[in-house]
């Protein structure tokens, strides 16, 4: 296969919790991948068909940190390696085309990232993963059908809280987005800072930990290539969130998604509220954003955009880049 533009980036294709004992089939970029844990609990990725009859190796067993084929019982250890062609009998040579060919894997923030090529990006680096005042909640993966690139102009943007939010935090009367500069965030997220007025009443409360009805947050949000997008928020209180929302493109139509938070606060009661509050807040742009169709416009002049949109101009400008070798 010819080499694609964004073969040399990492995606969160699955959480690590549902690599267990069984292979996973994921579909990424047009193509079907299986992932199963070998022997030593390292996760193998490979693509989805055996080197023998292109069988999909995703409905086979995994016995003792092996895949084995569902059709011939060929099976497949670390690596990809095959270790065994039953037909062939005890001790055979397995001829070096019968190895499958493994991807680049690696497990971070509870998530299984894989790279189709050879890498040339990085995992998005979240320093909040190393500091023991923070406690990680994870979220499963869900399958949105819109495109990827409409996800991460969706995750930039913060005109459409008042109005797409209005059933959890929005504020109708908080319409007016103020200017505000791009700046390089830290070592991996380029974005901006601002303050947000939100509702604080019902579910909400779980978020703020309580406080008045109204409530101010300061915010920083930005993105790293390709899709991935951070959110911090530090209430009044003292109250500090990370949400890392990061998104995978099954195909144009069709993209993985999950989300990730950090929290500085006690959430051994209260984390399940606060994960069943983000996913309400998701579902509502799912709802909208899988009402559009097709890929996100990325020409300069294509759509009409306002000063709130300067995130995502500069994402799509960089995004672009990967395409024709320019610099981000």
């Amino acid at each position: 296969m010819a080499r694609r533009p964004l073969d040399g980036c990492w995606f969160a294709v699955q959480t690590t919790d549902e690599i267990d004992d069984a292979p996973v089939r994921v579909e990424l970029l047009g193509v079907g991948y299986v992932i199963w844990r070998d022997a030593d609990g390292a996760v193998v990725a490979t693509p989805d068909r055996c080197s023998h009859r292109e069988a999909p190796l995703s409905l086979g067993v995994v016995e003792a940190g092996c895949l084995r084929c569902p059709y011939h019982g060929w099976r497949f250890g670390a690596a990809g390696r095959c270790v065994e062609i039953p037909s062939s009998g005890e001790g055979a040579t397995i001829p070096p085309s019968a190895h499958l060919e493994p991807l680049s894997v690696d497990e971070r923030y509870g998530l299984v990232w894989m790279c189709p090529g050879e890498p040339t990006q990085r995992i998005p680096h979240l320093e909040v993963e190393d500091d023991d005042a923070f406690t990680r909640l994870n979220t499963g993966m869900q399958v949105w059908n819109c495109s990827t690139t409409r996800m991460i102009d969706n995750m930039l943007d913060v005109a459409h809280f008042p109005f797409t939010h209005a059933g959890t935090f929005g504020r109708e009367q908080e319409q007016v987005v103020p200017h505000y500069t791009l700046t390089q965030l830290d070592d991996t997220f380029h974005g901006y800072e601002y303050s947000v007025v939100v509702d604080n009443e019902g579910e909400a409360t779980a978020m703020s930990g309580g406080g008045d009805d109204v409530i101010g947050i300061d915010m920083s949000t930005g993105f790293a290539l390709p899709f991935s997008v951070r959110s911090t928020m530090l209430y009044d209180n003292g109250i500090e969130q990370t949400l890392f929302m990061t998104a995978a493109p099954i195909d144009e139509a069709r993209s993985a998604y999950t989300f990730v938070l950090w929290r500085n606060d006690d959430v051994s009661t209260t984390g399940r509220e606060i994960v069943d509050f983000e996913l309400q807040v998701a579902e509502e742009d799912r709802a909208m954003l899988e009402r559009l169709t097709g890929e996100l416009p990325l020409d300069h002049g294509t759509l009409v955009d306002a000063q709130s949109d300067k995130a995502s101009l500069e994402w799509r400008r960089r995004y672009r880049a990967l395409f024709t070798g320019g610099e981000p």
